[in-house]
This record gives C-alpha cells, structure tokens and sequence, in this order.
C-alpha cells in the first residue's frame, strides 16, 4: 500500500468517517476519492491533489488540538503524557491486559502501527532499538506469537533470547515467578511471557521495571492478539468504507476459556451500538463478567447454540478452536462438526463483504469444528491478513513501551534487499506487500 492511501485511511479513521461522509467533509466526489485510494499500480488509480493532501492535514491538526484542549490557560493545552504512561500497568510501562486502554490511546497505538508498516512490509529498515535484548519466555507452546514478537523485536534492531516450556527453565527446580523474572531482567530489556495459568504473567510484572507483555495467560486474555484483531477490523472496514461503530460481529467456538475473544469483546466494547452473535454450546459460553461488562456499555448480546442464526447478517466472523488444554476433568459436550464455519454456509448467511478472522491455529482435518480450509481462496477470508498486522501492532507496542516511537519515522531508511510483492501465491491484491 502506498503513503497516499494510509494518509487517507488513516484520516477516515481518526475522523470515524466513511468513506461517503469523508468525500462530503472534503468537498469532493466519492468517485475521486475512490480513484485516490486505489493501489498504485491500478490503471484507474489518480495521485491526489496536493490542495486536498494540505486540506486534511489541517483537518487531522484541527481535531487533534481540539481533543487535547482541556481548557487549561489561555487558549493553550497542556502537554499530554507519553501513550506509555496513559496505558500503564501499575504505573510502570507493562501491556497485562487490554483493560488499560481507552479508544483514544488505542487509535495512538494504531497510528503508530501505521508508520510501522514499511518497515513490517520489508521495505524500509530501523534500529531505534539496536542493542537492545528481549526475553522471550513462552511456559506454553506457540509458533505465531512467539515468532511474530521476536520478529518484531529484531526489525526494530534488537535481539531475542528464546526459552520455551517448564522443561527448559529453572522454575522446573522450584524457582519463583518472582525470581525467575527478577534474574531475567537483569539479562534483557523487555519481557514477554506466556504462561498456563490465569494472572501469572502479572506477577512476572510486579517483579520488575522492565517492559512486559502479556502473551497469554491461560483462560486470562491475550492483549496483543486483541489489539491486532481490532487492527485488522479497521484496516479492513478502512478499504470497505465501514466504521467499527454499529457493526455486527459473531464470535464462534470456544467462548470460556478462548482468550483471543475475551480480550477482544472488551476491546470492541470501547465503540458504539456493537451487535454480538456469541456462537457456542452452553459448555462452552462466554463467562457472565465479561456479558456484563459488554452490556453496561449498551452493545446488544444474542447467545445462540445455532451457527445459521449467530452467522445471519454478521459483518465480522471470528471463529475459534476448542481450548482442549484448558480442560481439566470436563467433558466437552455440544460442539459437534455443525459449528463449522464453511464455504456454503458463509454464502448463504453472509454479506459478499463479510469479514472471515481467526487467531489462529485452525483444525484443517476432515470434520473439524473449525473455520473450514474450503473457505482459503474466498476474498473475505482475511486471516493472513491478521497474522500480518500482527508485525506493525506489536513494533508498535515495543516502541511505546520502551519510549522510542517518536524515533522511528526519521531512523527509516530503504531495505537493501528484494522483497516479495506478495507474501503467498494466491494472496489478493490487497493482501500484498506492495
């Protein structure tokens, strides 16, 4: 994607404007502004007139001075606090839970996930955190989390130190969180853990100053999964000209103990007017805290053990897998092959822009209870998608956290390599690098 289209994607975001009410605020033709937003390469597409680029930019400059504007002296705003201060955890700079932030310090965290994405995208280079060490360690197993942090950590300059299971620590002999954490931070300069049990990585945090991020806490949550699947939606809506105000999303799958959906169901709850489809046995159900605090938001909440009745009309499907390690002495009882999400039935309930998410891994075997491999070549299936912004959002949170976000934009300079237009063969035009 090309920087006129971000800058414009970017401004219907932080505007919360379609992309109707957008041509109608720039005084243009929604025709125009749909030849500015299509890929560089497009015989169609049209360079936007620099008159329109300074336009918004006073535009974007206006609202912002408007938002900080408390009223404070005459006519000046105080100076707002670093992002890292206004999510932090305990008043020190960790990510614990998708709790600590507010749609406002959100929409700053994706604005920097932003200015991520040439560097996440292979076509520029940064070391604003050359020299730095990151501490990666993962009590459960994981591929795309544990990959995608420390990818992100070292395209930001920095190094990884890898450990992973019980079996390959000192906590094996009896060491403590406490201790464990507390040596660690003396090796590196950031922390991410996961951990099988609920509030564990807390207590990794209370054991130290340095930066850590919570990479999954058994039934807890799982915040930078949350943080890019929100992302994603907005990207996505972004290119279909939606807003995350007033859509309608069907969750599918294991709702109790699915950490991926706890913490996004509290993300989605900061919007307006949210229609939630929660798809499960009644074995499986979303935990009452969480329904209640959706509900005092005002979102309204169908539960449905029937996937044609959650999937009808929806505008994001997130689907999941059965959390079979969370299952101590229970049966799993209810969730049959019927709660697949397939091809046919994604046609016959759902919108032609429907958007088809899940964390990720997925069963592929034949009667999985899964999001079906026959939906991989549908244009709404957008999960490489997710697992690419998974890149840019989590450089960002480690930029944030450890104070160097205002130093990326000027410490870019071009890759020196060759890098694919196109990550997989069959990735749509839009899935790509370019």
């Amino acid at each position: 994607m090309n920087s006129q289209q971000d800058f414009l994607r970017d401004a219907m975001r932080r505007l919360n404007l379609t992309r109707d009410a957008f041509s109608d605020r720039l005084g243009v033709r929604r025709r125009a502004l749909d030849t500015w937003l299509l890929p560089a390469d497009s015989g169609e597409a049209r360079s936007m007139p620099e008159m329109v680029e300074k336009f918004v930019s006073e535009i974007l400059a206006h609202e912002a001075h408007e938002a900080r504007d408390t009223g404070a002296g005459p006519g000046r705003a105080p100076a707002a606090k670093p992002l890292a201060q206004r999510i932090a955890a305990e008043g020190r700079p960790h990510l614990l839970s998708v709790s600590q932030f507010d749609r406002g310090s959100l929409e700053e965290l994706f604005q920097v996930a932003d200015l991520m994405q040439p560097i996440a995208r292979r076509q520029k280079v940064s070391r604003v955190l050359e020299g730095a060490v990151l501490g990666s360690l993962f009590f459960e197993a994981s591929t795309r989390t544990r990959v995608s942090f420390g990818a992100a950590f070292c395209r930001l300059g920095g190094t990884v130190c890898d450990t992973t299971g019980f079996t390959f620590s000192s906590m094996a002999k009896g060491e403590s969180i406490y201790d464990t954490s507390r040596v660690m931070a003396g090796y590196v300069d950031a922390l991410v853990v996961r951990h099988p049990e609920q509030g564990a990585v807390a207590e990794f945090a209370r054991a130290t100053n340095i930066p850590v991020i919570n990479a999954g806490d058994g039934p807890g949550e799982h915040p930078s999964q949350a943080i890019l699947d929100l992302y994603t939606i907005q990207r996505e809506f972004s290119r279909l000209g939606k807003l995350v105000d007033g859509t309608h999303v069907a969750m599918v799958g294991d709702l109790k103990y699915g950490r991926t959906v706890h913490s996004l169901i509290r993300l989605l709850s900061l919007y307006k007017g949210l229609k939630f489809s929660l798809v499960a046995p009644p074995s499986l159900e979303m935990p009452p805290y969480l329904l209640e605090l959706v509900a005092r938001n005002g979102h309204v909440i169908e539960q449905t053990a029937s996937l044609e009745e959650g999937l009808r009309g929806a505008d994001v499907v997130y689907a999941t897998r059965i959390q079979k390690e969370r299952f101590v002495g229970e049966a799993i009882e209810g969730y049959t092959p019927e709660f697949q999400v397939r091809k046919s039935l994604v046609d016959a309930l759902c919108k032609p822009d429907t958007i088809l998410m899940h964390p990720l891994p997925r069963d592929g075997r034949p009667g999985a209870n899964d999001l079906s491999t026959d939906l991989n070549h549908d244009p709404r299936l957008a999960i490489f998608r997710q697992t690419d912004n998974g890149i840019p959002v989590r450089m960002a949170l480690f930029a944030v956290l450890m104070g160097v976000e205002n130093q990326v934009a000027r410490s870019m300079r071009d890759a020196g390599w060759r890098s694919p237009s196109h990550v997989g063969p069959d990735d749509a035009v839009f899935d790509g690098l370019d």
